[in-house]
């Protein structure tokens, strides 16, 4: 079957839960699943074959967690078992099924959020797909992932080492974001632009709870849709799911509505779910989409920058004319460049260039490592300025999202080099109005070089709404009849070509006077002419009051509510004065504050410091702080309170998890500088308690526990990792040895929950004082008090309230 012809003629289904099915056939449960299609094939055949004859059309190969780091131990390769589970599905499908490779997360936290580097995962992805083809199967599924970094890896590892379609489906909480705060608009954008076959959802939610995340994913693209909703959830109790075969029919019965093109069922679905949703859609062919019409856009995993108003472009990581910058990139002083972007961000860029382009650096090395540092502190999307194919292919390779690659020119050979690599990784491009011959000294020649860019550009297969046109600023004391031909090339390109315009503004003004005052005009008719993204600097109050002025002038700013709410407390007294020099200079203090407006922390404070994971700046100001501020004073009175505020940013949703696991690290930073000085002075430890946790027997999964260790270790507490599937005896022991008054606990799956029962009830019979916390996703509150438990955490944040009621 050619699986991707046959899905635009009609609905296919998908089978339903594997692990569901493992554990209802009795198979030894302290096995690897994945195992078991060495050790027990014919378990796994009966069960793809229940499948198949429910109707199944595609079946996913039993191996999921069949990479290297969770088959260490087992005695068994990755190319053994993803061979034995391939050519198992084959056999039960004989023919009137397709067979998907499966590759679900790894276990590890890639970086920033944990150590695997990005390579790695990618290294071990490769694996699992290449024996894949090599056994037989038809495609790829990339499924029930949570963090788009690690799903790129995925995707790109199978896309380039086999000839399979890829589909690739993440898994969402009820607010449409995953737990690392992925949204389905950022990964919709990033996953097409990565060139994947399909895109869905599976695991976590009910059918009704994901059915308007599947609504907002039809509206959102052309590529195939595919969903597999939990059968509800387990009964910690009993492990079975609280919905029927019956109620989830009827919940599936909306979902051919939408347009998708494949239905299945993830845990707790069985070949009875799977046969009622041939029911529903036997026969179908899918429905007609009504897609949402975008604007050019480009997103980091958790934020998008649409370009549908004036998107400020930072200008300040460009080293260009800045002796800093380039000391800082020469010496790796990632304290300096971090807060160069988090300034930025405060003061209202929407998109970070970042050029490392100095003689002194290599700059295929460093490139990538700057854009993985400014991922770990500003969620907007960055632009990637360098001309040097080796450095913009081993920068788009490490970005998370889909960002804007500054630049290609004219001449063939640089479209021919570097065109390729950008569409390869879904960025967007720039493309600078100069050839062979420099820059066309009148706007027909830049309009001409700048239709041959794009048309080279589209027959790649890069779609318009995603290149930009940059007319090019030549500075108007050496070149000022230039001036003019630049802004009416910019509105040649916008109403001929369709395209968007950037532009680096400040260059107008060098080598004349009163810089300032000829940016903000230069920017104005600039703006009136077309221009939609300003390379500038965003700290320069005039530049941004200018875009703000236009943007309510020319009646995008709606009832001018944001122009109102900016300026509303502006006083005469305080106008801004048109005087000074130098390109990135502050044309004036800033504007008040309104007081309507939402609270921000103050610059050169910790909670400052830590919102922006800037370790430099922390570590800086604690050490500022021991001048005059006793240690544990500082760690009580103003490390801990600003990780709490950061907290409950986190459980409001106002920030995500990879933010406040960067937070955590920059507090780390200063807990250090605590922790030498009082080392140097023979004092207690900053410690406030040892906390033992631990992944019970029989659970591989580790990545909550490790999640809440990070957390709580930034809090003060020593943490004892004990790792994962650890027996009720080793964490007994763990406990007595250091006298250990708190336990923390961690489960997945159903079948392990009689373990931590287990290991709840060996503490309390060791050490009857010491409390037991636990956490997971198969976990409720009151069945962790059924359990024995003192304390149930949902999430690294309660773990911290529980441990400060126990340890203080």
């Amino acid at each position: 079957m050619d699986i991707l012809k046959e899905l635009k003629n009609r609905i296919l289904i998908l089978d339903g839960g594997m692990g569901t099915m493992i554990q209802k056939s009795g198979a030894d449960p302290n096995v690897l699943p994945e195992v078991l299609s060495i050790t027990d094939p014919e378990t796994i055949i009966s069960i793809h074959r229940q499948y198949v004859e429910a109707g199944s059309d595609v079946v996913y190969a039993n191996t999921f967690s069949a990479n290297r780091y969770k088959l260490e131990g087992t005695g068994y390769s990755v190319e053994e078992v993803v061979d034995a589970a391939v050519k198992n599905a084959k056999k039960a499908a004989g023919g009137k099924a397709s067979v998907a490779v499966s590759m679900g997360p790894l276990g590890k936290m890639l970086e920033p959020l944990g150590h695997l580097p990005f390579e790695e995962a990618y290294e071990s992805f490769r694996q699992i797909a290449v024996q894949g083809e090599k056994s037989g199967a038809d495609l790829v599924v990339v499924e029930t992932m949570t963090d788009l970094y690690e799903a790129k890896a995925a995707v790109l590892a199978a896309k380039e080492n086999t000839s399979l379609p890829v589909f690739s489906s993440m898994t969402f909480e009820e607010t449409g974001r995953t737990f690392t705060g992925v949204g389905i608009k950022n990964m919709v954008i990033t996953l097409k632009g990565l060139g994947v076959d399909a895109v869905g959802i599976n695991c976590s939610l009910g059918p009704n709870e994901i059915f308007p995340l599947a609504e907002e994913m039809c509206r959102e693209m052309d590529l195939p849709v595919f969903i597999k909703p939990n059968a509800g959830l387990p009964s910690p109790e009993t492990g079975e799911y609280d919905i029927t075969p019956s109620d989830f029919k009827e919940a599936m019965n909306r979902y051919p509505a939408l347009g998708v093109n494949m239905l299945g069922g993830c845990c707790g679905t069985t070949p009875e779910y799977i046969a009622g949703i041939k029911e529903i859609v036997d026969g179908l062919a899918p429905a007609e989409r009504k897609y949402a019409k975008h604007e050019s856009r480009v997103c980091s995993a958790t934020s998008i920058t649409e370009i549908d108003h004036t998107a400020i472009i930072g200008e300040r990581l460009n080293p260009t004319g800045k002796k800093k910058l380039k000391e800082a990139l020469a010496n790796k002083d990632f304290g300096y460049i971090l807060e160069q972007a988090a300034d930025q961000v405060e003061d209202g860029a929407e998109i970070l260039d970042v050029n490392t382009g100095t003689p002194e650096v290599d700059e295929k090395t460093l490139l990538p490592e700057v854009i993985k540092k400014l991922q770990s502190i500003t969620d907007i999307p960055l632009q990637i300025d360098t001309s040097d194919p080796d450095a913009m292919e081993a920068a788009l390779r490490v970005y998370n999202g889909k960002p804007i690659v500054n630049s290609v020119n004219g001449e063939k050979e640089n479209l021919k080099k570097l065109l390729p690599i950008i569409k390869h990784y879904g960025a967007a491009v720039i493309g600078l109005t100069l050839d062979e011959k420099g820059i066309p000294a009148t706007a027909e020649g830049r309009f001409e070089v700048a239709e041959r860019i794009m048309n080279e550009a589209v027959s790649y297969g890069i779609p318009k709404e995603d290149i930009y046109i940059d007319c090019l600023t030549l500075t108007a004391s050496a070149e000022q009849a230039g001036v003019m031909e630049t802004l009416k090339a910019i509105r040649m390109v916008k109403e001929k070509l369709g395209l968007k315009t950037v532009l680096g503004v400040s260059n107008i003004s060098f080598g004349l006077p009163n810089r300032p005052l000829i940016n903000r005009t230069f920017l104005a008719l600039a703006l009136q002419e077309g221009l939609d993204m300003p390379i500038m600097n965003p700290g320069d109050e005039g530049m941004m009051a200018t875009v703000s002025t236009f943007e309510m002038l020319a009646n995008r700013d709606e009832n001018a509510t944001a122009f109102i709410e900016k300026y509303k407390d502006f006083q005469e007294s305080v106008a801004i004065p048109a005087v000074g020099s130098g390109a990135g200079q502050k044309a004036g203090e800033p504007l008040p504050e309104s007081a309507g407006a939402a609270q921000v922390s103050e610059k050169g404070t910790l909670v400052y410091a830590l919102e922006r994971g800037l370790e430099s700046e922390t570590r800086q100001i604690v050490e500022d702080m021991l001048r005059d501020t006793d240690e544990m004073d500082i760690v009580n009175n103003h490390l801990v309170p600003a990780l709490d505020q950061i907290g409950k940013e986190f459980e409001t949703g106002e920030i995500f998890l990879p933010q406040m696991m960067q937070a955590a690290e920059a507090a780390q930073a200063g807990f250090k500088v605590i922790k030498d000085r009082l080392d140097s002075f023979g004092k207690q430890s900053v410690s406030k308690g040892k906390v033992v946790i631990a992944t019970v027997k029989g659970d591989i999964h580790d990545i909550g526990k490790n999640i809440v260790r990070t957390i709580m270790e930034n809090f003060g507490y020593e943490m004892i990792d004990l790792g994962k599937d650890v027996p009720p005896e080793t964490v007994v022991e763990a406990v007595l040895k250091d006298d250990i008054k708190l336990v923390g606990l961690s489960a997945l799956m159903t079948t392990t929950l009689k373990s931590m029962e287990d290991t709840i009830r060996a503490i309390k019979e060791a050490k009857p004082d010491c409390k037991v916390m636990v956490g997971g996703a198969v976990l409720t509150e009151n069945y962790a008090k059924k359990i024995g438990a003192d304390y149930y955490s949902k999430d690294a944040m309660q773990a911290v309230e529980a441990t400060r009621e126990v340890l203080g």
